[in-house]
């Protein structure tokens, strides 16, 4: 065996465009070595035009499976074999898993993010949910939310139309009540800050403080956040964003977009490879990545 790879190595990867600044690699691996598995997880850049030929290769190659990113999570749908009843509802696969030439998709980012929310101990069953942003991203956990049994979830996105399809959308899918609020355009807006008082979980779904632009946050009321709270962001880089450090001062708990990327990825593990997914030696290598240990 030369650099880790023999005759028999499995292999996983990610298909994205772009896909340089992937860490599943680096989680993905570290937990192959801490199981002693023989796979390798390598990141494919694959632009839209070519997923096609992307994806019958993962069948050609004999691949254990992939992750998808933006673009290709929607996009995939029509060339795989079958779909999980979760990637149904959301309408979009993060994860192929070749079963012996039988391509099938899941979803992973919802479950993920449910699981990192129960690590914080916050339970769905009943609670209002704010969120800002109504891109693929909160679809994915809105919709695993309301499978979870939240009571309403209430959308806020800078073109209301959006948050408007996106909340039909889980409704229709799921009968979950929905509601629209509006966009904050400054930190003392009134109407937010009676629903951001009102909401008990309160999830950040835009790009908004990811690195290298850690300075920049929804302009939100944050003096309304309260101690019983949990303040999500979806962003990973920094774990900490500025919107979960204002939200924390007001009170509230808070969770990293870490864990979600950790406990999806986890869950991508266990469908390739029937093994339990070695979290802790996961995290670990998230950690000293991100926080350079």
């Amino acid at each position: 065996m030369v650099n880790g790879i023999s005759g028999c190595t499995k292999i996983c990867g990610v298909f994205g465009c772009p896909v340089g600044h992937t860490l599943s690699p680096i989680m993905h691996n570290a937990a192959f070595t801490a199981t002693g598995l023989d796979y390798v997880y390598v990141p494919f850049e694959v632009t839209p035009f070519t997923l096609p030929a992307a994806v019958e290769g993962i069948r050609a190659l004999g691949m254990a499976g992939v992750n998808l990113t933006v673009p290709h999570k929607e996009a995939v749908l029509p060339l795989l074999d079958g779909i999980s009843d979760e990637a149904a509802r959301i309408g979009a696969v993060n994860t192929i898993i070749n079963r012996e030439g039988y391509l099938y998709g899941e979803n992973t980012d919802g479950k993920g993010y449910l699981k990192a929310l129960r690590e914080a101990g916050f339970v769905p069953a009943g609670r209002t949910v704010l969120f800002l942003g109504a891109g693929g991203s909160a679809r994915a956990v809105a919709v695993q939310l309301a499978l979870a049994g939240a009571g309403k979830l209430v959308f806020a996105n800078r073109t209301e139309t959006r948050a408007a399809q996106l909340a039909q959308f889980v409704t229709e899918r799921t009968g979950t009540i929905t509601d629209l609020a509006p966009w904050p355009e400054r930190p003392g807006d009134q109407v937010l800050a009676q629903v951001l008082a009102e909401a008990d979980l309160v999830v950040q779904t835009t790009s908004l403080g990811m690195s290298p632009n850690v300075y920049e946050t929804v302009p939100l009321p944050f003096a309304n956040f309260r101690p019983g709270q949990v303040a999500s962001d979806l962003v990973y880089n920094p774990p900490e964003t500025l919107f979960l450090k204002k939200a924390r001062l007001g009170g509230a708990v808070t969770v990293s977009g870490l864990g979600m990327l950790l406990h999806q990825g986890a869950l991508a593990f266990e469908l390739w490879t029937g093994v339990p997914a070695p979290l802790e030696a996961m995290r670990e290598a998230l950690q000293r990545k991100l926080f350079n240990r």
